[in-house]
């Protein structure tokens, strides 16, 4: 048996510097998160529909370009600029328009996210272009 906790929950612990409790669950139905770099293997029945995944394991959902995609708010994103990939960012906003032009959506870090669902407080936040994010 090994403790798990919500997502939300760790980051309360953390900024609170306190314990949470954790359910125990059997080892063999815990996964841990990995980065995949790997080509997607998309297959499909013969009607055209996505084929049927496992339920032994979860399935690998590669990131999916942020451009074009509605309902930001709130989903994980992950930056990919010059100075490389930054991942840990959550979407405060819906793609908008910047003073350039483009499209932006403004995130924060995962941590922040998480205060301000516990606290209230609004955190400072960063405009990035739409076309350097991607949806993990």
């Amino acid at each position: 048996m090994v403790p798990v906790l919500a997502e939300s929950e760790w980051y309360r612990a953390e900024r609170d510097r306190t314990e949470v409790a954790a359910a125990l669950v059997p080892i063999e139905r815990v996964w841990v998160e990995t980065i995949h770099t790997a080509a997607l293997e998309t297959s499909t029945a013969a009607s055209g529909a996505p084929a049927l995944v496992s339920l032994d394991g979860p399935p690998h959902r590669p990131a999916v370009a942020a451009e074009g995609v509605a309902q930001l708010t709130g989903r994980r994103m992950v930056h990919t600029g010059e100075d490389g990939e930054t991942r840990g960012l959550r979407a405060v906003t819906e793609a908008h328009e910047g003073e350039d032009g483009m499209p932006w959506v403004r995130v924060v870090a995962e941590a922040d996210w998480y205060a301000w669902a516990a606290t209230g407080k609004a955190p400072a936040t960063r405009a990035l272009p739409v076309s350097e994010l991607w949806l993990e």
